[in-house]
């Protein structure tokens, strides 16, 4: 097996010493670049980009171009898994994803099959294969999926939504089918991401953007359990190297002792605390990634710096941060700001190492 050339995404991620904070960023391949714009106009639709796998390896090799990122990570959609369980999802301008066939009680729920990843997900690992081969071993690629909480909020609501009714309706009225449900999805994606892993994904990050939508018990019955199942069955070691497991629940602060006694191997974590109080209540059970406002990259570069720091100085020193949004970047983005960013966050971080 090749040694990667650069490996600190992975070292951080296992809180092992660095000689400066890697650093990723959500959505880092996507419509803030000229070049993804293009080649998404010329494919047709995004799907047509993503279960194309020589295009979809090329948006992930994009933002790589460009900037000295420490990781890539597989261009793909969280709702992969369920349109490969058959409820058809397409996308509308202006209005994200929908599903031509909604699951809204026990009977579509009781109707759906946990799909093989290799069979109807095959573009996803085709991908994965593509990209390891393309990246020659430089940095790590991260796969990734949606946890089952998130991703059942889009198949009962049949889109996007601001308050979850249907979702928080099954849930409290049927609860025995809300958690069919659930467990389906947690086998899922349990396969999902091994079969990524087996693929080549050195590392796999579960998004819970819709977690913070839960009230606290809600969150720890129809959330974090099942990220709990993922974590537990998920393979950990391939090639004789650990793979890393990210959890990011998106709005959950008050959960984050819950989330390290997962198991995980990090966390992601969103603008609204700091890393400084994170990492003291998590102390040394996992990593933590994080966690910069996405609106801060809209700001000039000498404010993006300033905000650079306070996340790194937050944190502090020692092992354990690998540098990211706390949320995905936003299309409205200028690159070069971007690019400020990492530069500052590679230089400063490492000045911060030195003895």
């Amino acid at each position: 097996m090749k040694t990667l050339e650069n490996d600190r995404f992975l070292r951080a991620l296992l809180r092992q010493e660095v000689d400066r904070t890697p650093v990723w960023i959500m959505r880092q391949a996507g419509r803030y670049l000229p070049e993804y714009r293009k080649l998404r106009a010329e494919a047709g639709s995004f799907m047509d980009l993503a279960t194309n796998p020589e295009l979809a390896c090329e948006v992930t090799l994009q933002p790589l171009r460009r900037f000295p990122l420490d990781a890539a990570i597989l261009f793909s959609d969280i709702l992969t898994i369920p349109d490969a369980m058959g409820l058809g999802l397409y996308f509308v301008t202006g209005e994200g994803p929908k599903f031509e066939r909604p699951v809204r009680d026990a009977a579509a729920i009781a109707a759906l099959a946990v799909p093989d990843p290799e069979e109807r997900l095959s573009y996803v690992t085709d991908a994965v294969r593509k990209i390891r081969q393309e990246l020659a071993g430089t940095v790590p690629l991260i796969g990734f999926s949606g946890s089952p909480w998130t991703l059942a909020t889009y198949m009962v609501e049949g889109g996007s939504s601001r308050n979850f009714a249907r979702t928080k309706a099954l849930c409290y009225t049927d609860p025995r089918a809300a958690h069919e449900l659930l467990d389906k999805l947690a086998q899922a994606v349990t396969a999902y991401l091994n079969a990524q892993i087996a693929a080549g994904a050195q590392a796999v990050q579960i998004f819970d953007s819709w977690g913070g939508a839960l009230g606290f018990e809600a969150f720890q019955e129809f959330s974090l359990r099942y990220m709990a199942q993922i974590v537990d069955g998920l393979k950990r070691e391939q090639d004789g190297q650990r793979v890393p497991v990210i959890l990011f629940s998106k709005g959950c602060n008050t959960q984050l002792e819950a989330l390290a006694a997962t198991g995980a191997d990090a966390l992601g974590v969103d603008w609204t605390i700091s890393l400084r109080e994170a990492r003291q209540r998590v102390g040394q059970q996992v990593a933590l990634q994080g966690n910069l406002d996405p609106s801060v990259l809209l700001a000039p570069p000498a404010r993006i710096r300033t905000e650079a720091e306070r996340v790194l100085d937050s944190f502090g020193p020692g092992p354990g941060l690998v540098f990211n949004l706390g949320h995905g970047i936003t299309p409205e983005v200028p690159p070069e700001h971007l690019g400020a960013l990492i530069k500052h966050v590679q230089a400063y971080s490492a000045r911060s190492t030195e003895p």
